[in-house]
């Protein structure tokens, strides 16, 4: 459904390690949103929710609720580090357009 490169799963078992609360994993969803009509949203998770896909890969676990499945299925995330930002990075399939952060798809 989702692959994570392996710069990704660092930066998540970084946050995870790093957390001030215990954390099983990372969370990725899909909201109405952002400039190009749909916007990604991650966070640290502790419990898998009703409908979940749970997807490990690399010792992190990806949590992805049963809305966002489709809009994600296929997707790679990556993080990047560069110059003047870091962050994560989506390579999405099933976008049709995306806006110049990145962070939203159409």
């Amino acid at each position: 459904m989702i692959q994570l490169t392996d710069s990704a799963i660092a930066a998540v078992k970084t946050a995870i390690s790093r957390s001030a609360q215990p954390a099983e994993g990372l969370r990725i969803m899909v909201q109405a949103g952002g400039c190009a009509g749909f916007k990604y949203m991650m966070g640290l998770e502790t419990t898998t929710r009703d409908g979940d896909a749970v997807i490990d890969q690399g010792g992190v676990k990806l949590f992805v609720d049963t809305g966002s499945q489709p809009h994600v299925s296929g997707m790679t995330v990556d993080f990047v580090t560069g110059l003047e930002s870091s962050g994560f990075v989506f390579n999405n399939p099933n976008a049709a357009s995306k806006c110049s952060c990145g962070k939203s798809f159409g």
